[in-house]
């Protein structure tokens, strides 16, 4: 596929492969941008940006409204595409895809909804006969660089807010992943973007992502991706409105009072979803000991009942890793981890790009398979007396995504709400849980500022205040 940039789909003479992470081969070639190109589109972008001011906020919903029309009529060429391109089994491709679809619908719905507030001036001492109001308008620039493990979904949550708020936007998706965004980008212009106010440039971050942080018109950046990859945006973006969405270990507290085929299941979808591969996955469980033995014994059968293989099957629940040197790194973890005294429970194993989901019991929380993000097929273990120390291994991190507990007690629940440091918390559920309208962000090194179309749009405008003496 070729780019869009500037009004234009363009080709470039450096291209880079598109691969199949089942198959290990190429499919399709993107042309790989340059720093030149990242200009190039910072000044179409500023075109585009007058191009939206020029639009109603009815037009913005009408144009959303009719990409959520075309991307419902190519569901099954969507879902295909991120199957292709990221590994993700086909069932998860097309519920990767509705998900968009209901992501854009919620930008459509909230770009009639951009309001201020009027001011009680008069409520200050001296300021009799003052009236006050707020208005909120667009940034108007937003840098929106997107991961590869939802190349669809975590696009519309950029792009899609990105207009409803009258913005325009320069994506630039995943390396591995950019098809999908490709893809959004000619619904969108198909269904009336204006042509200068989306741009999708595709090339290797490492080339072009600072010159885009970094362009003096951007005003807002939003990212999806590793916490080293984070901070340095925010070095480079300098004086930008910036929405972080970073890493997480995501830890699941199961009390002795659950329900263990119950939470042996949220563990199973929870922990080995997409290989792994999303930002919420369960990755520590820490289990009250009088439980622990009830909980690996529900687990190890309903784990070791995924089947395996190639995504693109109906009948596979779990594929291959984006790329083989991210399932060796997960298959050096769970070696290292064994050698240091962690009981190997089930997987294991290795086959090129796909990593056997893994379950290891018996974790001490300081070996690197529980402190840092695994981001693959592997859930670790780990044993608490009390839900003192539960909450406590729970806390026990730099990362404050996401954490769950299953508990019948009340009591044990509202502990965890108040003192589970993450920004997203479930109660009787697993850790990948997201609603697309609901504020998702994280704590501590998970980042900062929220995702979701109502809450997004307030990070993608500022705020006016205006006053008639």
């Amino acid at each position: 596929m070729k780019m869009y940039l500037a009004g234009e789909w363009v080709d470039r003479d450096h291209r880079m492969d598109v691969i199949d992470p089942f198959v290990g081969e190429a499919f399709d070639t993107v042309p790989a941008a340059s720093v030149e190109d990242v200009v190039l589109s910072s000044r179409a972008a500023e075109e585009g940006r007058a191009q939206m001011a020029a639009l109603t906020g009815m037009d913005r919903y009408e144009i959303l409204t009719r990409a959520v029309e075309i991307m419902n009529d190519r569901k099954e060429d969507l879902g295909q595409t991120i199957t292709r391109e990221e590994g993700k089994v086909i069932s998860e491709g097309r519920l990767e895809v509705d998900r968009a679809v209901q992501t854009m619908t919620w930008s459509a719905e909230e770009a009639k909804r951009l309001r201020g507030e009027t001011i009680p001036l008069d409520a200050s001492p001296g300021n009799a006969g003052k009236f006050g109001f707020t208005v909120r308008v667009p940034v108007g620039i937003v840098a929106a660089i997107a991961p590869f493990n939802f190349p669809l979904n975590l696009v519309a949550h950029k792009v899609g807010p990105a207009i409803a708020a009258g913005n325009s936007v320069i994506i630039k998706p995943a390396s591995d992943t950019p098809l999908s965004a490709l893809k959004l980008t000619e619904i969108l212009l198909e269904a009336g973007v204006p042509d200068m106010a989306i741009q999708c440039i595709t090339g290797s971050g490492r080339t072009i992502g600072d010159a885009l942080v970094s362009q003096p018109n951007v005003r807002k950046v939003t990212f999806t991706g590793s916490r080293e990859i984070g901070e340095r945006i925010t070095k480079m973006a300098g004086l930008k409105k910036v929405t972080m969405e970073l890493g997480s270990n995501s830890p699941l507290i199961v009390m002795p009072d659950a329900d263990m085929d119950k939470v042996a299941a949220a563990t199973a979808q929870s922990g080995y979803a997409n290989a792994g591969q999303v930002c919420i996955s369960t990755q520590r469980v820490i289990v009250q000991e009088s439980a622990y033995g009830d909980y690996i014994d529900a687990l190890k059968p309903q784990v070791e009942a995924l089947a395996v293989g190639d995504p693109k099957q109906d009948a596979m629940n779990m594929g291959p890793l984006v790329r083989e040197t991210d399932a060796a790194r997960v298959e050096s973890w769970v070696n290292e981890a064994v050698d240091a005294g962690a009981n190997l429970v089930s997987g294991g194993t290795r086959n090129g790009a796909i990593m056997a989901p893994t379950i290891l019991a018996d974790v001490d929380p300081d070996m690197r398979i529980s402190r840092e993000e695994v981001f693959g097929p592997a859930v670790a273990i780990t044993p608490a007396a009390d839900i003192d120390q539960a909450i406590e291994l729970a806390n026990d991190s730099n990362f404050g995504l996401a954490a769950a507990i299953f508990t019948q007690n009340v009591d044990h629940a509202m502990r965890f709400a108040l003192e589970a440091e993450a920004g997203n918390l479930n109660i009787n559920s697993g850790t990948q849980f997201r609603a697309d309208m609901m504020p998702y962000g994280g704590l501590k090194d998970s980042g900062f500022g929220k995702e979701g179309p109502p809450y997004a749009i307030d990070e993608m405008t500022e705020l006016k205040m205006v006053v008639f003496h």
